[in-house]
C-alpha cells in the first residue's frame, strides 16, 4: 500500500522543523535526525554497542582463549632469544659451559615451534573475529528492518530516503568493519602490554622505570586529540548520509533535472554537498592521524634513553648482558606497539561510535502507538460502515488540519470526497488506515473502534489505488497477485480483464510472465495504473479507497475503469478522492472538504442546486475544458 499523504498535508506542514530542500524529486526531506558536533551520550552509546556483542559471547570467550596464546607466545619466544644471545655473549667472553651449544639449539627449536603454533591461533582468532562482526553486522540490519515496519508513515514523509539507506549502508558497515579489525587488537593489545611490562621488569626494573615515564604523555596525546576529532568524525558521518540522500534524490528525479535544464545547478549542489564531507573528512583524518606520528616521536625518545642507560648498566659493577639490553629495547617496542595501534584504532573506533550513534538514532525513533488487539473481527462478515465521530487531527501540535470531524459512509455507499489541495482529503484516508493516529475522537467501521484493531488486520479489510503507483521489479503476474496468497493465473487473468488490462499483457511476446524492469519503466504510467487497479479487483476488500484512480489514462480508457469499479464496488463502501469532478457524479454522497472541515455534502444534482463550494468549483472545471 501507498500512502499519498504529500498531496493534501504537506502544504500544512510550514510549522515544521527546516527541510533539507535540494529539487522537487521524490526522497525529498528531512535529514535523518543525528548530532551536529558529539555524541549525546558517548558512553552509552559504547554500552549499547556492546549489548549487539551478547548473543556472539561464547565466539568471543574461544577468541579470546587464543587471544591469550598468542600473547604469551609473543611475550615469552623474545625472553628464549634474550638466553639465546646472552650464551653467545659467553662464548665470546670465554665463559660458556659444556651444554651451551646444546641449549641454543633447543632454545631455537623450540621458539620456531611457538611462532608457527602463534601464527595458527592468530588465525584462528581472526577467523572467530570475523564470524563475530559478521553476525553484528547481521543482527543490526534485521534490527533496522523490524524498526522500519513499526516506524509510522509520519517518519519517511519528513526523513530522507538516501539518509535512512546510508544508516543501513555505510553506518552499518563502518560499525561491523572497525568491530573486525580492532576487536582482536584491542584485546591483544592489552594483554599485550601487562606481559611485556612483567618481563620487561624481570630484566631490568630501572631501564622499565623509563617505559612507565613516557606512558602518561601517551595517554595524554591520545585523549586530547581524540577528544577533538571526535568531534570531526561525527560531522562527516552526517555530511556522508546528506550526500548520499542527495544523489538518491538526484537519481530518482533525472527526468525532471533534464526537463528544467537544471543540470548544472544540480551539479553545482552536489559539489558544495561534495566539499563540505572532503573538509571534514581531512580535518578528522589529519587529526586522529597526528596520534601515531606524535607517539612514534615520543617512543624515539624512550629508545634513546634506554640504550644510554643500558650501556651505562652494561658497564657498572652488575652489568646488563647486551642480550638483555636487546631483547628489552624489543619488549620496549613490543610494549609501545600496542599503546600506538591503540591510538591508531581510535580513528576506527570514533568512526563506529558515530555510526553507531546515527543506528540507535534511528532505533530510537518514536514508533506506532501500540497496538491493541482486544476486538476480533470476521473479514467475511465485514458490512463495510464507516463512522468518523468528533475526530481531530493535527501534523502539528499548533495547527488544526481536521477538527470535530464526523461522517458516516453506510456498507455498500461510494462516497466521493473533493475540495481544493490541503483540504485534508487524503489524509481522511490516511486517519482511516491508521497511518497516521487521530488526536481525538473516534473512527468505528462495523462499531469496532479502529484502534481497537491490530493495524494488520484493520488493512486486510481495504484495497487502495492510489494516483502513485507502485510496482516492483518482477513478472507482471506475481504484481498483479501481490498482497494475496494461493492466487492462481485464471484468477489474474480475470481481474485484468475487468481492469481492461489483459489484452495489452496478451501483446507482450511473454504475457504474463513479462518482467517488469526496475520502477516498471518498460510500460507507460496508464498501463502501470490499470496494473494497479487489477490488483486491487483481485484483492477483493470489503472497503475500497480510490485516490485519484484514473488520473494517469485517457478518457477512454477512464471509461472502462469506471465500468470496473462499478463492478467491484458492488456491496461494498468506497471512498473515492478526485480533483476530477466528472468522475464523481453518480458517487451516493459527495463530501466537499476544506480547511480541514466538511463544508458541504450531498449528492451531485443536491450539492449544484446549492451554489455553493462545490457549485463553482464545477463550473470552473466545466468552463476549462470547454474552453
Amino acid at each position: 500500500m501507498n500512502n499519498d499523504h504529500n498531496k493534501d498535508s504537506k502544504a500544512n506542514l510550514t510549522n515544521k522543523k527546516p527541510q533539507v530542500r535540494r529539487g522537487r524529486g521524490p526522497g525529498q526531506g528531512m535529514a535523518l535526525s543525528a548530532p551536529a558536533e558529539k555524541a549525546k551520550d558517548f558512553k552509552g552509546t559504547v554500552r549499547r554497542l556492546f549489548a549487539f556483542l551478547k548473543p556472539q559471547a561464547h565466539l568471543i570467550f574461544i577468541m579470546l582463549l587464543f587471544i591469550i596464546f598468542v600473547t604469551l607466545i609473543s611475550v615469552i619466544t623474545p625472553n628464549f632469544t634474550r638466553q639465546i644471545l646472552n650464551e653467545l655473549q659467553a662464548f665470546i667472553d670465554g665463559t660458556a659451559g659444556e651444554n651451551s651449544v646444546s641449549l641454543i639449539k633447543r632454545l631455537f627449536i623450540l621458539t620456531i615451534i611457538l611462532y608457527v603454533i602463534g601464527f595458527l591461533m592468530e588465525a584462528i582468532a581472526y577467523l572467530f573475529g570475523n564470524y563475530v562482526s559478521a553476525n553484528v553486522g547481521k543482527g543490526f540490519r534485521n534490527t533496522l528492518r523490524e524498526k522500519l515496519e513499526r516506524l509510522p508513515i509520519k517518519y519517511y514523509d519528513e526523513n530522507q530516503t538516501g539518509n535512512i539507506l546510508s544508516v543501513f549502508a555505510n553506518d552499518v558497515d563502518v560499525v561491523t568493519n572497525s568491530l573486525q579489525q580492532s576487536i582482536i587488537q584491542v584485546l591483544q593489545s592489552f594483554l599485550t602490554i601487562i606481559g611485556v611490562l612483567v618481563m620487561m621488569f624481570v630484566i631490568s626494573w630501572k631501564l622499565t622505570l623509563i617505559t612507565l615515564v613516557l606512558l602518561p604523555l601517551y595517554v595524554l596525546t591520545t585523549t586530547v586529540i581524540a577528544k577533538r576529532s571526535q568531534k570531526r568524525f561525527i560531522r562527516q558521518q552526517n555530511e556522508l548520509g546528506n550526500l548520499n540522500g542527495y544523489i538518491e534524490e538526484m537519481y530518482s528525479a533525472h527526468k525532471i533535472v533534464k526537463l528544467f535544464n537544471k543540470e548544472n545547478d544540480s551539479y553545482q549542489e552536489f559539489v558544495k554537498v561534495n566539499d563540505r564531507l572532503a573538509t571534514e573528512t581531512k580535518f578528522a583524518q589529519f587529526l586522529s592521524g597526528l596520534i601515531r606520528p606524535i607517539m612514534e616521536f615520543i617512543s624515539n625518545i624512550g629508545y634513546v634513553a634506554i640504550v644510554i642507560i643500558g650501556g651505562i648498566l652494561a658497564g657498572a659493577l652488575n652489568p646488563i648482558l647486551i642480550g638483555d639490553i636487546t631483547i628489552f629495547v624489543t619488549y620496549h617496542r613490543r610494549f609501545m606497539n600496542p599503546i600506538l595501534n591503540l591510538a591508531n584504532l581510535v580513528n576506527m573506533l570514533q568512526s563506529a561510535v558515530a555510526g553507531a550513534e546515527r543506528i540507535f538514532n534511528l532505533l530510537d525513533a518514536e514508533e506506532e502507538v501500540e497496538e491493541q488487539d482486544i476486538v476480533k473481527i470476521d473479514l467475511d462478515k465485514v458490512e463495510g460502515e464507516v463512522v468518523f465521530s468528533n475526530v481531530d487531527f493535527s501534523y502539528t501540535a499548533d495547527q488544526d488540519l481536521i477538527k470535530n470531524l464526523n461522517l458516516i459512509a453506510s456498507p455498500g455507499k461510494q462516497i466521493a470526497i473533493v475540495g481544493p489541495t490541503g483540504a485534508g482529503k487524503t489524509t481522511l484516508v490516511n486517519l482511516l488506515m491508521r497511518f497516521y493516529e487521530i488526536d481525538s475522537g473516534t473512527i468505528r467501521i462495523d462499531d469496532a473502534s479502529t484502534t481497537d484493531l491490530k493495524r494488520s488486520e484493520l488493512r486486510k479489510m481495504f484495497g487502495m489505488v492510489l494516483q502513485d503507483t507502485w510496482l516492483f521489479s518482477g513478472t507482471i503476474k506475481d504484481n498483479v497477485a501481490y498482497g494475496k496468497d494461493d492466487v492462481t493465473l485464471e484468477e489474474v487473468i480475470e481481474a485484468c480483464k475487468q481492469a481492461h488490462v489483459n489484452h495489452f499483457i496478451e501483446t507482450l511476446p511473454k504475457g504474463y510472465d513479462t518482467i517488469l524492469n526496475e520502477d516498471a519503466s518498460n510500460i507507460s504510467q496508464g498501463q502501470k495504473q490499470l496494473l494497479t487497479i487489477a490488483r486491487a479487483i483481485l484483492f477483493n476488500p470489503r472497503i475500497l479507497i480510490l485516490d485519484e484512480a484514473t488520473s494517469s489514462v485517457d478518457t477512454r480508457t477512464e471509461a472502462y475503469i469506471q465500468n470496473a469499479m462499478k463492478y467491484m464496488s458492488q456491496g461494498k463502501t468506497s471512498f473515492v478522492i478526485a480533483h476530477r469532478l466528472s468522475t464523481i457524479k453518480r458517487a451516493s454522497t459527495i463530501l466537499v472538504m476544506n480547511h480541514g472541515k466538511i463544508i458541504e455534502q450531498g449528492t451531485h444534482e443536491e450539492l449544484l442546486l446549492k451554489k455553493g463550494f462545490y457549485h463553482d468549483m464545477y463550473q470552473s472545471q466545466f468552463n476549462y475544458y470547454q474552453a
